[in-house]
C-alpha cells in the first residue's frame, strides 16, 4: 500500500478507498425496557472514502439498505422493517453524505455530515479513530477504522413506543451507531 506519515501517522495515500464489505460491521445499539440494550447491525451497504492530500479534508459517504436490518430475532426484525420503524417499502435506504472532518487529535477524527433516515436529513457529528494502515496477505491494501456516534432517533420520525407499566418505555429514544471497518483502493 502506498502509505505516508502526515502528523506522526502513517496514512494512505490520497485517493478514493472503498469500504470493504466482507471486513465492516454496521452496527447500533439502543436500549430495551430501560434495562438492557438490543444490538443489531445492516448487512447491506455500500460507502467510501476519499483521502485528500490534506486528510483534514477529506470526504465519506456511506448508504445503507434498510431492509437488510438484522437483530438476531425475526419479529422484531420486521416490525424495525415496517411503517412503525423504518418504513423500508418508502425508504429503503439510509444515508450519510457531505461528511467533513472538523478537528482532530491524534489518530481520533471529529466528522460532521448528513444523515437521512425516512425523509428527515439532520447534520450528525461522528467519532472516527483511525486503525492503521497495511497490506494484506494477498498484496491488497487496506486501512482501518472505528466510527461511534449517538442520536435521538425521535429527530429523525422514529417515534412509535409504548410505555411499560412499571414506568418508562419500551425502546429508548437514544441511538448509538458503531462501526468497524476496513477500506480498500477503489478499483
Amino acid at each position: 500500500m502506498s502509505t505516508r506519515t502526515w502528523e506522526s501517522l502513517t496514512v494512505p495515500a490520497a485517493g478514493t478507498y472503498n469500504l470493504d464489505v466482507a471486513h465492516t460491521r454496521v452496527g447500533f445499539v439502543v436500549k430495551h425496557m430501560m434495562v438492557s440494550k438490543v444490538r443489531g447491525s445492516f448487512g447491506g451497504f455500500t460507502g467510501s472514502v476519499t483521502i485528500a492530500e490534506n486528510p483534514l479534508e477529506s470526504t465519506a459517504e456511506l448508504t445503507i439498505q434498510t431492509a437488510s436490518i438484522e437483530t438476531g430475532m425475526p419479529d422484531r426484525d420486521n416490525h424495525l422493517r415496517s411503517d412503525d420503524f423504518l418504513s423500508v417499502d418508502k425508504f429503503p435506504e439510509i444515508t450519510f453524505r457531505n461528511a467533513r472532518v472538523v478537528k482532530h487529535s491524534g489518530d481520533e477524527f471529529t466528522v460532521v455530515g448528513d444523515l437521512t433516515i425516512r425523509d428527515v436529513t439532520k447534520q450528525v457529528e461522528l467519532t472516527v479513530e483511525y486503525g492503521g494502515a497495511g497490506t494484506n496477505p494477498w498484496g491488497q491494501a487496506v486501512w482501518g477504522f472505528s466510527i461511534s456516534a449517538e442520536f435521538d432517533r425521535e429527530d429523525f420520525g422514529l417515534t412509535w413506543n409504548q410505555a411499560l407499566e412499571t414506568g418508562g418505555v419500551l425502546v429508548g429514544r437514544k441511538v448509538k451507531i458503531e462501526v468497524e471497518g476496513e477500506a480498500n483502493p477503489a478499483a
